[in-house]
């Protein structure tokens, strides 16, 4: 076993909380950065005398909403994770996972969407409301997808030790694919307000 491995299983073991946030909030920004580059969100505009490491950080999508992911891993994904389902045994958990998923999978799923319309840029309640009508049942369909599969490849080709590790890299692949779609949704959601808007002040402009 890889030392950085073993320190990193010891860690989890002796400080499983706080291992877990920790990793949360590194994946959960690594998402937004990726997800932004793949999502292709214009670059943010900033001004032509910017330090070189400004001009780096926005080429790189790297912007106030990746710490605001960062936070979201370390202070929301993770504690609700490790409470909601780290209340039983790792084993007991994953055996009931297909039946947690009728609770847990929900609960995610709307608080995953909530946070990404906020950080995203949602300024209303009815906005979130909207982004998490449009994409609840898609993240669900996911969850349901994944966690049996993923569930028989541990059980089948991965040590129980290395469980943990293994689905956090499942759930960031997930994180991941599902934040490109909230951001995909949110553009073409500002798209196609943009267009309503333009529709409207051409009709008003005829109108006169």
């Amino acid at each position: 076993m890889h030392p950085l491995l073993a320190q990193y299983l010891k860690q989890l073991a002796t400080h499983p909380l706080r291992t877990k946030a920790m990793t949360s909030s590194t994946f959960s920004f690594l998402q937004e950065v990726i997800g932004s580059n793949v999502a292709g969100l214009p670059m943010p505009q900033i001004s032509k005398d910017a330090a070189p490491l400004t001009k780096a950080l926005a080429r790189a999508r790297i912007d106030s909403k990746a710490i605001k992911m960062a936070m979201y891993g370390f202070f929301v994904s993770a504690p609700m994770s490790h409470f909601l389902v780290g209340l039983q045994g790792l084993k007991a958990r994953l055996g009931q996972l297909l039946a947690s998923n009728l609770l847990i999978a929900p609960i995610n799923a709307t608080t995953f969407l909530a946070c990404m319309a906020v950080i995203n840029g949602a300024k209303s309640f009815s906005e979130v409301i909207r982004t998490v009508k449009g994409g609840f049942f898609s993240v669900v369909r996911v969850s349901w997808l994944v966690s049996p599969i993923s569930l028989t490849i541990a059980q089948q080709f991965i040590p129980v030790e290395l469980w943990v590790p293994f689905f956090n890299t499942i759930q960031f692949t997930v994180g991941t694919f599902l934040n490109i779609k909230v951001k995909k949704m949110r553009l073409a959601a500002l798209r196609k307000e943009a267009e309503e808007r333009e529709r409207k002040r051409a009709r008003e402009a005829t109108s006169e």
